[in-house]
């Protein structure tokens, strides 16, 4: 899945795909997060702060994958 480098401290990108939302965090760990709609990754992604809307918002409201790290 193709991701996109964003400005935050705790996330380093994030990609998303048919309702799978990738994050990598800065420390380099990648999870997927599964059956996301995509209008909470555009809220993400249009959020003054990535990692806090992350934290708020998509972090234990949705089931995820660790892919690596």
């Amino acid at each position: 899945m193709r991701r996109v480098w964003v400005e935050s401290s705790v996330l380093a990108s994030v990609g998303y795909q048919a309702g799978t939302l990738e994050v990598e965090f800065v420390g380099g760990r990648v999870y997927r997060y599964l059956e996301v709609p995509a209008a909470e990754h555009a809220a993400l992604m249009w959020a003054t702060s990535h990692g806090t809307y992350f934290n708020e918002h998509i972090r234990n409201d949705y089931r995820y994958v660790k892919v690596s790290r």
